[in-house]
């Protein structure tokens, strides 16, 4: 009963730490990747459709991404759409290819891009404290039901904190990465 409280903890707090590093990943770097247009939708065919359902993606070089859509009358839309994403980012076109070159980072973008990082990963940490929470919650009422003894309460919350400091490490080892990465010139 408590490893299976563990273990929805564990698993709740692992998608945690996926979905921040999905964030991360739409935070760009100096660098090119095809990932940082994940969040661009295209009006295809009256729905809205993620670019990478209707165009290839490529790194042409380490600062230039190539999108080349599967049909020719996307391309207008793609570009209105890339134009118009909080990316800051300049689409040109050269007949059915569009490249996007990635800007170079001053320092003051970096900072950002570095505060930016460092509140996705607190609203991280936070989230892995909610699922803490709600895990010591149902083991109290475990105790409360007379399931299990006092004895067995702490020795879960112990365990459940462990695990909880292991993802926050987890989360503090990415956004050290993610700062490195954003640093690099």
């Amino acid at each position: 009963m408590i490893e299976d409280i563990k273990q929805d903890a564990r698993a709740r707090m692992s998608k945690a730490l996926d979905a921040l590093a999905g964030t991360f990943n739409k935070i760009r770097t100096g660098r090119a990747h095809p990932s940082i247009l994940d969040g661009i939708h295209v009006s295809y065919y009256g729905a809205d459709t993620p670019l990478s359902q209707v165009a290839n993606i490529t790194v042409e070089d380490a600062r230039t991404l190539s999108v080349t859509p599967w049909e020719k009358s996307l391309v207008p839309d793609i570009e209105k759409a890339i134009m118009k994403s909080d990316l800051g980012l300049n689409p040109s076109t050269a007949g059915v290819v569009i490249r996007i070159p990635m800007p170079a980072l001053t320092e003051e973008t970096r900072k950002n891009f570095i505060r930016q990082a460092k509140g996705e990963a607190e609203t991280a940490r936070v989230s892995i404290r909610n699922i803490r929470r709600d895990a010591l919650t149902v083991v109290k009422s475990l105790v409360k039901d007379k399931e299990i003894s006092e004895d067995d309460e702490r020795r879960a919350g112990d365990e459940i904190q462990k695990i909880t400091d292991q993802f926050v490490a987890g989360v503090d080892q990415a956004l050290v990465a993610k700062e490195k990465d954003l640093m690099e010139i």
